[in-house]
């Protein structure tokens, strides 16, 4: 009888992506670390002398202030970057046969759908509920850092899941920005950038490489979509969707892999960080009163409760009622640890709650964020640490 295997639905690390995983997972763990820092000096600054550190955020550069460079410029880098990533995966990585990507796309789409569900739930009848998608987006660069901490002997299929389940996230969530936080759309600004993006394509296809060229289309780029009203960070995430990732026979390593091998440390180590430090800044207080306060519960119940059951129960879903399983060496165990920590939000999280509330509960929001990202960071931790002792006494 001829032995017919069920696809999986993990990636195989060993197989066509593994250097390519490997160095993001480096790059992103240093990130996280930085932009942790970062977070956290902003929340002291913030909390012992809030009138420098609200100046700081406030301050002039040209045509925007620090606080709006760090949400619209450097934000654009880092999903520019999460573009190079999402097309990589669907042509030549994790995502480009529906068997390995059923699972952790799905997941994706009820990691989103279900904290969106919670906050609402919870804010019913409160008058806020624009922040339903704050607690939505998964923080890639904290997550990778804290499995990179806890995880050596974890099953390397669970890094290839969380990568995929945050590209796939980051790409919803820009959608979500880009459809439900723009109030006023200006067809000539955008127009013109629907222009730009034509010419970046072309000038792929035809093979064209100098930066003289491709560094004003996106800088253009990103100043129209910015004065058409979409939030300019989709122009990041376009710009990388466009960007040629095969290489030629003559090429050595396409345009995507040459400009996430450059940018790649510029949005880890920079950009990232710009953002934690001049988005992160909260006051905390309020004691009782914020513990009851609607924003804060639907955030992080959101956080910390909603994405785990969404991302758990997408996959349960997949693996129940197509054809698809776990790897073997992946336990359900392994997957809930994994859930818990697709609860860290912070980077994405914090940019939502500023375009949700344009008033004090913003400040709310994110003091939320904070509090959920370090309680799925915590949480994860403990049970993927308890999991990363199990693989790592069967290995002896």
């Amino acid at each position: 009888m001829m032995d017919v295997r069920r696809p999986r639905f993990l990636p195989d690390p060993d197989k066509g992506e593994s250097l390519f995983l490997g160095d993001l997972f480096r790059s992103e763990t240093v990130g996280g670390v930085l932009a942790l820092v970062a977070a956290a000096v902003a929340v002291c600054w913030m909390n012992l002398d809030p009138s420098s550190y609200t100046s700081l955020r406030h301050h002039d550069l040209g045509p925007l202030d620090l606080e709006h460079w760090a949400a619209d410029g450097a934000l654009t880098v880092f999903f520019f970057v999460a573009g190079l990533e999402l097309k990589r995966e669907f042509l030549v990585g994790s995502l480009r046969r529906p068997a390995d990507a059923a699972v952790p796309v799905v997941a994706a789409i009820c990691g989103v759908a279900v904290p969106a569900l919670v906050y609402v739930v919870a804010d019913r009848g409160t008058g806020n509920l624009e922040g339903w998608a704050i607690p939505a987006a998964t923080d890639i660069a904290f997550a990778l850092a804290v499995l990179a901490v806890v995880g050596s002997a974890l099953p390397t299929q669970l890094r290839a899941f969380l990568l995929t389940l945050a590209v796939v996230d980051d790409l919803i969530v820009i959608a979500i920005i880009a459809v439900f936080y723009t109030d006023t759309v200006h067809l000539g600004a955008l127009l013109g950038a629907i222009g730009v993006f034509i010419a970046y394509g072309v000038l792929q296809r035809l093979r064209v490489r100098t930066a003289l060229v491709y560094l004003p289309l996106a800088v253009g780029a990103w100043w129209l979509v910015h004065e058409s009203g979409i939030h300019a960070t989709v122009a990041g995430v376009t710009l990388g969707l466009l960007t040629r990732v095969l290489p030629d026979a003559d090429e050595n390593r396409s345009p995507a892999e040459r400009l996430e091998h450059r940018i790649s440390p510029i949005s880890a180590g920079v950009a990232v960080p710009f953002f934690a430090l001049m988005s992160a800044g909260v006051r905390f207080g309020g004691g009782v009163d914020l513990v009851r306060d609607p924003i804060v519960i639907g955030v992080v119940l959101g956080l910390v409760l909603g994405k785990p059951v969404g991302i758990l129960a997408g996959a349960a879903l997949v693996t129940r009622f197509t054809r698809a399983e776990l790897d073997p060496a992946v336990s359900w165990w392994d997957l809930t640890g994994l859930a818990v920590l697709g609860g860290v939000g912070f980077t994405v999280s914090l940019l939502v709650s500023d375009l949700s509330f344009g008033d004090a509960r913003a400040e709310q929001a994110k003091t939320a964020v904070l509090i959920g990202s370090v309680g799925a960071a915590l949480l994860g931790a403990l049970l993927l640490g308890r999991r990363n002792r199990y693989h790592g006494t069967r290995e002896r």
